[in-house]
């Protein structure tokens, strides 16, 4: 059974940093894509960033040159690299394993002054 748990969230003012860790009990992690999504109030859960096994990256236009996603297989870790945050980035950040089809619990990101 896969479980996925993030962490890093919190408040933090506009043009500041965060980063993101989702820590994921499993075998061959380093195996399998691996994604964030976010979720706003009100709004659809929408596709963040994704990298492969290989390190292959994508990312939404949203986020693209802001948000940088990496992995470290050793620790079984992904990571969720955050900077020039916006108002707008304000949501519930959530660790996604499509293949197995695990969620983790969800993180909140609050961008504000």
């Amino acid at each position: 059974q896969v479980q996925l748990v993030e962490s890093g969230g919190g408040l933090v003012q506009p043009g500041g940093s965060l980063r993101l860790s989702c820590a994921a009990s499993m075998n061959f992690f380093r195996l399998y894509t691996m994604s964030w999504y976010r979720q706003a109030p009100g709004k659809q859960r929408e596709l963040v960033a994704s990298i492969t096994g290989g390190g292959r990256t994508n990312y939404a236009d949203s986020v693209k040159g802001r948000f940088t996603i990496s992995r470290d297989n050793a620790k079984n870790t992904l990571y969720l690299q955050m900077n020039s945050l916006k108002p707008e980035d304000t949501a519930v950040y959530y660790c996604n394993l499509d293949t197995f089809g695990a969620w983790g619990q969800g993180t909140q990101v609050t961008v504000s002054s």
